[in-house]
């Protein structure tokens, strides 16, 4: 988030979001001790996606903001679907956007005894109970919005009788589903959650952190807040789904009479093209969709990061999208622009040829190489420039290049001229086709005293057209990535895989690239001169054989 306090006299302070206001007006009344202390609490049961990223954001960006501290706690409560490859993932991700942990990293699990313990002082106080009912009779009990639920039969067993029936739940002489701890709360609640929850369920599986030393695991809602009271978060925030959560989350923290941790919830982040869901994320990863979770494809933090995206560009866009208190979707193209802004400023210019023909310069000496000054990033005078070869024969986009135009066409006909970029102005000469009609070749002459940077020949061409020097040209794949769903909404009309995108991945072979572009580095963004931003595949590039991901292109689609 970004610091509503360093406004200057040119520039006046934005407005305070809602959270911002809570926390300056909790530190003006001095609760919690004026501290700020937030916590990020994912499960360890998938990769981190964009929405994420906005929620880590928030909480890391406020603590930052106002001088406090952020945990990082891992939701490790069920065991049947984490794993420590999430977490070390979980890590990087946040690792990689720029933020530290620097309120410590915590698990859920730490706290299982203490939770036990917990929840032990409940049935004491008379506040929870051992339930032997199904599931479904459970769920069937709790009737209807508007309608209220029947009490179980076991809700009134005694305390040392649920005692003992809870004991033996930990100590692994119940069978999975035979019997649930419950809270015992109001059956008649209009908040459903409210109807006597259950907080702990019998899991017979190996815990990634604990193995076997549980079959017993609290339910999020009992967990949550009492970790966020054990770790002493002053403003716990959420998103919005959890907002009827609240009164139970608080309930517990009363009932407990433990550190009043308080949660806030704002609206979580939902873009058109684009689905947020790990169990959905996960189905396009198991039938092979994408080629993993890291897919350039896939709104996670690893494959943004892999197609090319830069931390600033996703906190830029976090800030843009704010903080609300209403849900909505925010366009994809926003995020597109976001890094497409970042990436203007600061990538290196290179030139590729992604369709190539062969441009033959008939009045260059053959044989003879010229070394030519490029600028490396006109919108940065501080990256210098670079050295490119140029000679007789180049490569050129086959695109740039008509036999028949019209007066709008600026780039290489019979009868044009243009510039190539960094070089010379050439003028079509002849051009050959293969027996299809297919131009393969291009024949032009350069003048000679129309060096960039030193012309002097007075011919003003319209057009400016990339190359690359054909002998000195490095092969490379280039994979060009467009957006997963062809569907706005695509889970609006049934099953989200049928709104699936089958123009999501062009791979390109044979693409011409300057050779310094043989020195790339996996994380380095580069603007193809003319064609897009691009950056070395982190996955499928093999020494001598570079393949580069399209991140975005260079139109600006975001009408903001």
């Amino acid at each position: 988030m970004a610091d509503s306090s360093t406004g200057t006299d040119d520039a006046p302070k934005r407005a305070l979001n809602f959270i911002e206001q809570k926390i300056e007006a909790d530190i003006a009344a001095g609760k919690h001790g004026g501290e700020v202390h937030t916590r990020f609490p994912p499960e360890p049961n998938g990769y981190l996606h964009i929405g994420h990223a906005k929620a880590i954001c928030v909480s890391f960006g406020l603590a930052q903001q106002y001088g406090g501290k952020t945990n990082l706690r891992f939701d490790d409560t069920n065991p049947e679907k984490e794993s420590v490859e999430y977490v070390n993932a979980i890590r990087e991700d946040i690792a990689w956007l720029g933020f530290d942990w620097n309120g410590g990293e915590y698990y859920t699990s730490d706290y299982f005894q203490q939770l036990y313990d917990y929840a032990c002082d409940l049935i004491r106080k008379g506040l929870a109970y051992a339930d032997d009912q199904t599931a479904e009779e459970i769920a069937y009990q709790k009737g209807a919005p508007g309608k209220p639920g029947e009490n179980s039969p076991f809700r009134d067993r005694s305390v040392d009788e649920n005692l003992r029936l809870f004991e033996e739940m930990k100590a692994g002489k119940c069978q999975e589903g035979a019997r649930v701890l419950r809270a015992k709360i109001d059956m008649a609640h209009d908040n459903m959650l409210m109807r006597d929850p259950v907080i702990y369920r019998v899991k017979f599986i190996e815990h990634h952190r604990t193995g076997n030393d549980w079959v017993i695991y609290p339910m999020y809602d009992f967990a949550h807040g009492q970790s966020d009271s054990i770790e002493r978060i002053s403003h716990s925030l959420c998103s919005l789904e959890f907002e009827n959560h609240r009164p139970l989350y608080n309930w517990f923290i009363e009932a407990l009479g433990i550190y009043p941790s308080e949660q806030t919830e704002f609206a979580r982040l939902n873009l058109n093209y684009t689905i947020m869901s790990k169990r959905k994320l996960l189905r396009l990863v198991e039938e092979g969709v994408v080629d993993g979770w890291d897919d350039p494809r896939m709104p996670t933090i690893s494959g943004l990061r892999r197609r090319g995206y830069t931390p600033e560009s996703i906190r830029v866009f976090a800030d843009r999208v704010g903080v609300a208190k209403r849900n909505n979707t925010i366009d994809v193209s926003l995020l597109e622009w976001s890094l497409r802004d970042d990436l203007n400023r600061r990538a290196p210019r290179v030139m590729a040829v992604l369709d190539p023909i062969r441009l033959v310069v008939l009045n260059y000496p053959a044989g003879e190489t010229e070394m030519l000054t490029t600028v490396n990033n006109p919108e940065d005078e501080s990256a210098g420039t670079r050295e490119i070869p140029f000679g007789r024969e180049l490569w050129m986009e086959a695109e740039d290049f008509r036999v028949d135009v019209n007066k709008k066409w600026f780039r290489l006909a019979p009868g044009r001229t243009v510039r190539l970029k960094s070089a010379y102005i050439v003028e079509y000469v002849d051009h050959i086709e293969d027996e299809n009609g297919t131009v393969t070749e291009v024949h032009v002459n350069y003048i000679p005293n129309s060096r960039s940077g030193q012309d002097t020949s007075g011919v003003k061409p319209k057009g400016t057209l990339h190359w690359v020097s054909a002998e000195h040209a490095q092969d490379a794949e280039v994979r060009l990535y467009d957006r997963l769903f062809k569907e706005e909404s695509p889970e609006a009309n049934g099953d989200f895989m049928d709104a699936l995108n089958p123009e999501s991945l062009s791979i390109l072979k044979g693409c011409k690239i300057e050779p310094s572009l043989a020195e790339a580095q996996v994380g380095t963004v580069f603007q193809f001169t003319r064609l897009g931003y691009f950056t070395l595949d982190s996955k499928y590039s093999g020494l001598g054989a570079p393949v580069f991901n399209r991140a975005v292109t260079l139109k600006d689609g975001w009408k903001g």
